[in-house]
């Protein structure tokens, strides 16, 4: 008699199958579930549209707030299907599966063969925000069933096993999904675990719920998006062979995934080298040499005995510092030990750059930048003593990652390392295309005690291999480089060391002019006094 009482639905309807406390931690059981699929979608829009748009701090404002949004439309929305709760939360479930695990590989399609991802990501942002919104209130529909708690007590269990899955979820993300899995195979997998949760609770705890027709209904459904996910998975190896054709050409001879990024190696043996980190071209054999020279010599002005390289794992700028013969040691701080690998072991990249590594004057340390500059200042100096010559040869400052290798602490940081009478050069973006960006860094420079000399050369763009910015009309556009040699308290001459061979790109390096006033502003990433940036016009 008691059993029976407690198997059976406090409020009336069909008998269910277990008793009220098995079912009710079922339910939460899905609920934690359906939390941590959840926040891996919102974390895979965010992901790859930080890697596909840039600027990871506006698209993952984009894309939270925006789904913030929606789960407050799908709550509201949620109330239409509470007559129907079981069969509403079967579909429901059914297509976040599909929509979740399905978007990594629409968001990446959209990119490479329409040349646009923004409006899908909002797409999926809205559609997978409505349905994670309308799982709570459906949920809390099906959970009545069972429990004898007040609605308050009810609200917090299920509000808790929500909390909690979303931080397992949020940690599976980096820690076991993208290492593991990737990406795209990462997504499918996360939406078939959501469609078997939300899919198997519905067909056997509530199947009593359900007439014949909506049982076959959801059984068709969860077979299909299982079936459309299992397939997606088996053939995502080739869709990334066609998609890595189709943005980087036939010619892809090293694609690999470092713990760092996505590393990717064209030609060399048929064409000219061309080195992607994360999609974007970085390193093109076709005109370094005018990127590099321009970066490296005018620094090695003067004394260059000790060299500090910041960033340059591909050895292309140590292979200029090289060709001064009294230089007697460099130390590149490189963040991706896998750069400095293929550095080493690529023959086209190591005949591209002079086997450096394999000169005992050069040392690779694999640190950030910041890091190991604020530790060598904090342990009172670098080893063997100031640098004659910094070379920063960072990421577009434009890209907010890179941010704080930017900033006033991290130059001021370099002062601290280098010799009196010490250079430091900086890639500073393009200033005629960044003319904002290029002059911020100027105005940071300033800020932090250097005199500045800005200058910049012509080349390729470093934009994404898809990018309009690469090609435009069926010819490859031609951007310039950006740069900044400076010296403590005083702004250094542009100009060659004597011993220096005969360069090929620095006839056509000029001076650039622009505004000097100085003003603080926000700068995406770091706090409002941290960068400076000039006033000037439009």
């Amino acid at each position: 008699m008691i059993e029976q009482s407690v198997s059976s639905p406090p409020r009336g309807g069909a008998r269910l199958p277990v008793r009220a406390d098995a079912g009710r931690y079922l339910i939460l059981a899905v609920v934690f579930v359906c939390a941590a699929c959840g926040l891996v979608y919102e974390l895979e829009l965010v992901a790859l549209a930080s890697y596909l748009i840039g600027d990871s701090v506006t698209q993952a404002s984009v894309v939270l707030s925006v789904m913030v949004f929606a789960m407050g439309v799908g709550s509201l929305l949620a109330k239409r299907l509470r007559c129907r709760a079981a069969f509403g939360f079967g579909l429901l479930e059914a297509a976040l599966a599909l929509l979740g695990g399905s978007s990594a590989l629409v968001l990446y399609a959209s990119f490479i063969w329409l040349g646009e991802s923004r409006y899908a990501l909002v797409g999926f942002s809205v559609a997978i925000g409505i349905l994670i919104g309308a799982e709570i209130p459906l949920l809390m529909a099906l959970i009545q069933r069972f429990s004898r708690q007040d609605a308050e007590g009810t609200v917090a269990d299920l509000f808790a096993a929500d909390y909690v899955g979303a931080l397992v979820g949020g940690l599976a993300f980096p820690f076991l999904l993208l290492p593991w899995l990737g990406q795209l195979t990462g997504a499918l997998v996360t939406g078939w675990v959501n469609a078997v949760a939300g899919g198997g609770l519905v067909l056997w705890l509530f199947r009593r719920d359900l007439t014949r027709r909506s049982r076959w209904v959801l059984v068709t459904v969860n077979v299909l998006v299982l079936a459309l996910l299992a397939t997606a998975a088996v053939l995502v190896d080739d869709f990334e062979r066609a998609a890595r054709r189709a943005v980087y050409g036939d010619q892809v001879r090293v694609a690999i995934h470092t713990d760092v990024q996505e590393v990717v190696i064209t030609g060399g043996r048929r064409g000219p080298l061309e080195l992607y980190l994360d999609g974007r071209l970085r390193v093109s054999a076709r005109d370094e040499f005018r990127y590099h020279e321009a970066l490296v010599h005018p620094a090695m002005r003067g004394p260059h005995a000790r060299v500090l390289i910041l960033g340059g794992g591909d050895g292309l700028a140590a292979r200029e510092v090289l060709r001064y013969g009294d230089v007697r040691e460099v130390t590149v701080v490189e963040l991706d030990p896998g750069v400095v690998r293929l550095a080493r072991t690529d023959p086209a990249l190591r005949e591209l750059n002079g086997g450096v590594y394999g000169d005992g004057r050069v040392r690779a340390v694999y640190e950030d930048a910041f890091t190991w500059l604020r530790e060598a200042v904090d342990a009172g100096g670098v080893r063997g003593g100031a640098y004659d010559v910094v070379i920063s040869d960072l990421p577009n400052p434009g890209v907010t990652a890179s941010t704080k290798l930017y900033s006033e602490e991290f130059y001021g940081l370099a002062t601290r390392v280098l010799a009196d009478g010490g250079r430091l050069a900086v890639h500073a973006g393009s200033p005629t295309t960044q003319r904002r960006t290029y002059w911020t860094v100027d105005a940071t420079l300033r800020a932090a005690g250097f005199g500045t000399t800005p200058y910049h050369a012509t080349g390729w763009p470093s934009g994404f291999a898809a990018g309009p910015d690469r090609v435009k009309d069926g010819t490859p556009a031609v951007s310039d480089w950006g740069f900044e040699l400076a010296g403590v308290g005083a702004s250094p001459r542009l100009g060659l060391a004597r011993d220096a061979p005969r360069l090929r790109s620095l006839e056509g390096a000029t001076l650039v002019e622009g505004a000097r006033g100085v003003g603080r502003t926000r700068m995406r990433g770091l706090p409002p006094s941290t960068l400076v940036h000039p006033r000037y016009g439009a």
